[in-house]
């Protein structure tokens, strides 16, 4: 599983801005290793509130029972690193 720093580092590099909805599948990084991760995140309160799955376009990833395509992330997160 990849570290939350990771995650968000990699997120902020593709979004530009946070907040803004970045395709799972851009992170780079396998379907298995992807689900895992985000699965994880979700679980934890303390991470959850920060990320915003959605579905649209692309390569779906099952997270937490639910099929989603897209995460944003809220610029607060960083208070977790």
């Amino acid at each position: 599983m990849l570290s939350l720093r990771e995650v968000v580092e990699r997120y902020a590099s593709l979004a530009k801005n946070f907040g803004k909805p970045v395709a799972l599948s851009a992170f780079g990084w396998s379907a298995r290793e992807t689900g895992n991760s985000f699965c994880g995140f979700d679980e934890d309160y303390q991470v959850s509130r920060y990320l915003h799955f959605s579905r649209g376009d692309g390569e779906t990833y099952m997270i937490s029972g639910e099929e989603v395509t897209h995460v944003a992330i809220d610029v607060e997160i960083r208070a977790l690193l």
